[in-house]
């Protein structure tokens, strides 16, 4: 079985059942790579899923998980019918998905349109008074072309009149016209904030999504080109966390994502710490302005405070742990290897015992219980 097959079915931290000899941990299932691709497909999809209409996340979550551990563990003739199942499901997903996104973009165009179409009718009330001037000045040159004195003197008349009253009337119009678009900007400001902060949030941990990650990470690393101050990246995961899942329960699981954030957020405090949640039980900390030693520090700090925690939902009393990559940026390096040796940290951390924090050294790694 290939390395990146292994390393897939090995995160599922699937129960496969009694070893025979009752000593040896049991061993997964070879797969093939066709299986292995579309497993990896849906774990891919699992993390990244967002709340749509009729879809909630932990539901979807635990078809997706049921999906999986079909692929892995049935045989020939039974994964055909587990293949119809996904292709089943993932239709109408895609489906619901697509008019999700489609209605979300539908009303951030009302919002604009709306505001447009304010601006439009205050236009045109605009142009119809400039007619009835028009009108009005049309009248006068007629009286100044007629020769006569008084017809001359009672125009004029008129059309001061008209063209005061005219000011007055347009003053207080724009005025309110004013007001109705600064309330208007306001409305609008606070709607595309809302929307904003909506997409670059996780809907259930409240902690940034990969989005923001991503922005994020590109604004920090511009930074760091300027001012060469250090900084470090952790990213963690929940120790056998499917697990929890299938012990207790998706609700059980949203309540331990939860409080998972929760404490790193108690842990990295900082205005500039930056927690996401990258997906599934996956998170990433950036940490400005952070060598190594500083970042192991704050790293223990969150692992023992998440180590001694009691979480109670209801009557079950929970405890779990995490385990995590440490690495600190190098000079001239990018993103994407960045987030990799980090990652490397974090799968050695869980491949020798998870509980434990492993630091990455550039091509090597030092582990550190």
């Amino acid at each position: 079985m290939k390395q990146w097959v292994k390393k897939l079915v090995e995160q599922f931290d699937m129960d496969w059942g009694t070893p025979s000899n009752g000593k040896e941990a049991p061993q997964a299932p070879s797969l093939s790579e066709d299986r292995a691709t579309l497993l990896y497909i849906l774990d891919v999809y699992n993390k990244h899923l967002f709340e749509i209409q009729n879809h909630q996340v932990r539901k979807v979550r635990a078809k997706l998980d049921t999906f999986a551990k079909e692929l892995v563990q049935s045989d020939a003739e039974e994964v055909e019918k587990a293949l119809f199942k996904i292709r089943q499901f993932i239709s109408s997903y895609r489906i619901d998905e697509y008019t999700y996104v489609q209605n979300t973009f539908d009303d951030f165009k009302r919002i604009i349109w709306d505001f447009a179409d304010h601006l439009s009718e205050e236009a045109h009330i605009e142009d119809s008074s400039q007619g009835d001037i028009n009108q009005s000045l049309e009248q006068l040159r007629e009286a100044v072309e007629s020769n006569s004195i008084e017809e001359l003197r009672a125009r004029s008349r008129e059309f001061i009149n008209f063209y005061l009253k005219h000011q007055n009337v347009n003053n207080e119009r724009r005025s309110k016209r004013m007001e109705s678009i600064k309330k208007n900007l306001t409305t609008v400001k606070k709607q595309l904030m809302e929307a904003n902060q909506t997409m670059r949030r996780d809907h259930l941990t409240g902690a940034h999504n990969r989005k923001s990650y991503d922005e994020q990470v590109r604004r920090y690393l511009q930074l760091h080109d300027i001012d060469g101050d250090p900084m470090t990246l952790l990213l963690l995961d929940i120790d056998f966390f499917k697990k929890i899942n299938d012990a207790y329960g998706h609700d059980i699981g949203d309540f331990v994502l939860q409080e998972c954030v929760r404490l790193l957020q108690e842990s990295f405090s900082r205005e500039e710490d930056f927690i996401a949640r990258l997906g599934g039980e996956e998170f990433a900390v950036i940490l400005p302005g952070c060598n190594t030693e500083a970042a192991i520090r704050m790293a223990e700090e969150a692992m023992n405070r998440i180590r001694k925690e009691v979480f109670v939902h209801e009557k079950l009393e929970i405890r779990f742990t995490v385990s995590m990559g440490i690495a600190e940026i190098t000079k001239n390096e990018g993103a994407d290897s960045w987030y990799k040796r980090a990652d490397e940290a974090l799968y050695e951390s869980k491949q020798t015992g998870r509980n434990k924090y492993t630091i990455s050294k550039g091509p090597a790694m030092k582990r550190v219980a």
